[in-house]
């Protein structure tokens, strides 16, 4: 038994790490090449091997972790589970178990059965590409291990109250042609923040792939409603946004507006910014130093092209 132990962390280079790499190894818990550097794999064998065998998933190997590791890879002991292999055509309650828990990670939108079709093959390998796995749509140990491992982290709200969950996050379909950050600024939020939420560990995504995607509370928006005169451009300056940001979040598919029309607009201004009236000898420069703001600032706000200002000229001002 050690006593005296250093955590092991991502990042971490040296020859401990190599032996991790080889008891992880020996599990089915790592396939790359061994090298002594703590890097995603490593972790990703890590996680699986805590979820395994009852330990915090925390990706580091502490004295707890390690004692373990020593102990499962004994020649006398192999607690570790050898998982069935599983792949289109296959039945029983270990395809019930795959199936709940790629649904649960937002996978697989089919019913629970016991029949793995072409359906759940297609979950699988969305699963293994993001997951850096061969995408073969065959459920073997490295697919069970990470598979687990990403399930045991879900929060208990999305497993036991997914209704309460729904509440905030919509649920997206990938098409063809769609990027993270193309529906990240579609939806207002970021590329990071949808990959949280989904556990992914990379960019790609595949065609049908649900994701779940952050919501605006009602609270972060007023209700405007249209009047004669109106249009896009104007309600946009007005509120300090933009047009794009309007047709996102209204799902509008043109710039045409009808009068009595209930358009959702971004709640940040009138308590955001005052109205400032251009005097005689005003500069940008000169109300940026003033406000602690910066050119840039006014003039995007403003829409602004050049630095000229008119006497009387309103400008709306960050606070």
């Amino acid at each position: 038994m050690i006593t005296l132990f250093d955590d092991l962390k991502f990042g971490d280079t040296n020859e401990m790490v190599k032996i991790i790499q080889e008891k992880l190894k020996q599990l089915n818990l790592y396939n790359s090449l061994i090298t002594g550097s703590f890097g995603d794999a490593t972790k990703m064998g890590v996680e699986a091997f805590q979820s395994l065998a009852y330990l915090p998933i925390t990706g580091v190997v502490d004295l707890e972790t390690w004692n373990k590791l020593i102990e499962y890879t004994s020649p006398a002991i192999s607690p570790i589970s050898i998982f069935p292999v599983l792949r289109r055509g296959s039945t029983g309650e270990e395809v019930k178990d795959l199936k709940t828990k790629l649904k649960a990670l937002l996978y697989y939108t089919g019913d629970i059965t016991s029949n793995f079709d072409l359906e759940t093959e297609n979950a699988v390998k969305r699963f293994q590409l993001n997951n850096k796995l061969t995408a073969d749509g065959i459920v073997g140990n490295n697919t069970w291990n990470i598979l687990n491992s990403l399930y045991g982290n879900l929060n208990d709200c999305v497993l036991n109250n997914e209704s309460n969950d729904n509440n905030n996050y919509i649920t997206y379909k990938v098409e063809k042609g769609d990027t993270l950050y193309g529906i990240a600024k579609k939806y207002d939020t970021t590329v990071n923040e949808i990959k949280s939420l989904n556990n992914l560990t990379s960019d790609i995504l595949s065609i049908g792939q649900i994701l779940k995607i952050p919501k605006k509370s009602n609270d972060d928006y007023i209700n405007y409603i249209v009047v004669r005169g109106d249009t896009l451009y104007g309600i946009a300056k007005k509120y300090g946004t933009t047009v794009q940001e309007l047709k996102n979040i209204n799902n509008l598919t043109n710039d045409t507006l009808m009068i009595g029309q209930v358009l959702k607009v971004p709640q940040n201004t009138e308590t955001n910014y005052i109205d400032y009236i251009v005097m005689k000898g005003d500069t940008l420069y000169g109300i940026a130093r003033k406000y602690n703001t910066t050119v840039a600032t006014i003039k995007s706000i403003n829409n602004l092209t050049s630095n000229i200002l008119s006497i009387g000229q309103v400008l709306k001002i960050p606070v």
